[in-house]
Parts: C-alpha cells; sequence; structure tokens
C-alpha cells in the first residue's frame, strides 16, 4: 500500500510530465510569420519538441488568448505595438526575443523622386498610432517633414513642426494602404503587404525603405512573465533564429528582395 507522502510525491511527477508532454502552443498572424514559424515548428518536431501553431486573423485575440494561458508564445507584433498593449490592458507580458524585421517604404505610383512632389501634395500614412509614427519617421529621413523633437516613433501628424510642400496627410488602415496608391501622391507602405497581394514588383519599387535602425519595430517573441524561463520557448527561439530552412522562407515571403526585411538577431 503505498504511503501517502509518496502518492502526492509520484502524483506531482505525473502532472508535471504531462505539462512537458503538451506541445508548445504560438499564436501568429497569417503571411510571412506563420510561415515561417510553420517552418520552424517543422524542425522543431524534428529535433523531439512538439508544436501547435495557431494563427489570428487580427491583432487582439492573441494577447487575450496568451493572457488566459491559451498560448504559450505568440508571434505577431512589435515592441511599439507591445508597448501600446500592456499600457493599455495591463498585460504581465515579456518580450523574450527578437524576430524578423519587416522594412516599410515610401511608395508612389506618380513620382520617381522625392524632388517631383508637388506643393500640396497627398500622402498617406498609417492612422494607428503604432504605425504612423513609424511612417511619419521615414518621410522625415526623407527630408520632407521634421517632427517636433524627442516625439520618436510616437510622433503624430500633430507633432509636424516642418513641412516644407505644405504636404497633406491622409490617415488610412495599415492593410488599406496596399490600396491608397491610386488615390494619393505618396504613401507610407509595407512592402509584405504588397508581396501577399500579388504585387511583388510594387513592394520591391519603393523610393525609401527603413532598415535596421528600426529595430524598435522588430517582430517580437512574447510570453507571460510566468512562462518567461520556459526552455521550450528558448528551444524554439533558437531553431527559428538558426535554422537555414526558416531564413529560406523569409526571403521567399519578401519576394527574395533583401531591402524589405532585415534579421536584427544577426548583426
Amino acid at each position: 500500500m503505498l504511503k501517502k507522502g509518496f502518492l502526492i510525491a509520484w502524483l506531482a511527477t505525473l502532472t508535471i510530465g504531462a505539462a512537458h508532454a503538451a506541445p508548445l502552443t504560438i499564436g501568429v498572424t497569417p503571411g510571412s510569420l506563420a510561415d515561417s514559424v510553420q517552418v520552424a515548428a517543422d524542425e522543431a518536431r524534428r529535433q523531439g519538441l512538439d508544436v501547435k501553431v495557431v494563427e489570428f486573423t487580427d491583432w487582439t485575440t492573441p494577447n487575450v488568448a496568451l493572457a488566459a494561458g491559451d498560448l504559450d508564445l505568440k508571434y505577431f507584433q512589435h515592441q511599439a505595438f507591445l508597448d501600446n498593449a500592456v499600457k493599455e490592458r495591463g498585460y504581465r507580458f515579456r518580450s523574450v526575443a527578437v524576430g524578423v524585421l519587416p522594412n516599410i517604404g515610401l511608395y508612389s505610383a506618380r513620382i520617381k523622386r522625392f524632388e517631383d512632389l508637388k506643393e500640396g501634395a497627398r500622402v498617406g500614412v498609417a492612422n494607428d498610432p503604432v504605425n504612423q509614427g513609424r511612417g511619419l519617421l521615414l518621410l522625415q529621413k526623407a527630408g520632407l517633414i521634421r517632427l517636433r523633437d524627442g516625439v520618436g516613433a510616437r510622433g503624430s501628424v500633430n507633432d509636424i513642426v516642418a513641412n516644407p510642400k505644405n504636404l497633406r496627410f491622409v490617415e488610412v488602415e495599415g492593410p488599406q494602404l496596399v490600396r491608397a496608391l491610386d488615390d494619393v501622391d505618396l504613401a507610407q507602405g509595407y512592402p509584405a503587404h504588397f508581396v501577399n497581394a500579388g504585387k511583388p514588383q510594387i513592394a520591391g519599387a519603393g523610393l525609401l525603405y527603413s532598415g535596421l535602425d528600426d529595430s524598435y519595430f522588430a517582430i517580437r517573441f512574447v510570453t507571460r512573465e510566468n512562462n518567461a524561463n520556459d526552455a521550450r520557448v528558448a528551444q524554439f527561439v533558437r531553431i527559428y533564429q538558426q535554422s537555414p530552412a526558416v531564413r529560406k522562407q523569409l526571403s521567399a515571403s519578401f519576394a527574395n528582395n533583401d531591402k524589405l526585411y532585415s534579421l536584427p538577431w544577426t548583426k
């Protein structure tokens, strides 16, 4: 007959074993992120790490699912978006590693050089506070505007203190910026969105791109604070960052054009 103390210890062992037997569940959004994570998941399984990939079609549910314990890890948002979500919702999350950095670009169907932009031209920028600042920084880099000192990536159109060409800003939903090119003279754009829309030739035709100096916007691997040290998370991140197959997939997802993305962990 088992003694009570031994039985409790035995049951605890079974519980711990069952927890580790459960797959590592990762939340992603469709496109280049999901595709690269699926490749890493296949490689992880070959190494004995069971991984379940869950795709979400919005940018709210993954955070809710992680906070509820339905996910172990998520990979869909950059640090600026994460900081904003934590501020608004009080999530106890931790960024544990950096992933791919999808560059953004300035695009036009009407001009070939910034010098050709006319007085009062219409410029499309993202309408959300997280991504608008990033686009404005790129416009500043192009010499078209100047932002208030110190606002950085948190800047908005209200923080523009110099606008020599009197550009008129049109605020557009981020995913709709792909379609905005026909309606404006210049637009902030996401190369990956053009690739996903079957327009890789436009993705590679930007007048200017962001780069590694924009690493605040690299996609992050994010956990809850209470599972940040999960060895399975560390193993998966290591596989993702070191796998040649993942890098090949990322390149394909960005039209095999290294102007469209960066790999911050390699620098």
